[in-house]
């Protein structure tokens, strides 16, 4: 039960999906499978999650099973949601 004023963030889990469960160590109740792809991905270091870069330099987020942690996933991205609307944001155009 959530504590009172608490925010509830809606998730969901599918366990007939091939993969699942993507990541161990994450209890199968409270698998969130809303974000099958991390938006947390493109923020490289500054995640948050527990990663590691390949020997190609690529990030691999095998290990992390943060973003799929029931409501404290969407928590999560929610709270980083300004880092990554100021990644994609369009860069100004040269006035003429």
């Amino acid at each position: 039960m959530a504590a009172p004023g608490a925010r509830k963030y809606p998730f969901f889990t599918h366990p007939d999906c091939e993969y699942f469960p993507c990541h161990e160590g994450v209890d199968p109740e409270r698998f969130n499978c809303a974000f099958c792809y991390c938006p947390l991905y493109a923020l490289g270091d500054q995640c948050g999650g527990k990663f590691t870069y390949t020997d190609f330099g690529i990030k691999d987020c095998t290990n992390c099973t943060l973003p799929h942690q029931g409501d404290a996933g969407i928590a999560l991205v929610n709270n980083h949601w300004f880092q990554i609307m100021e990644m994609t944001r369009k860069p100004p155009q040269p006035q003429q």
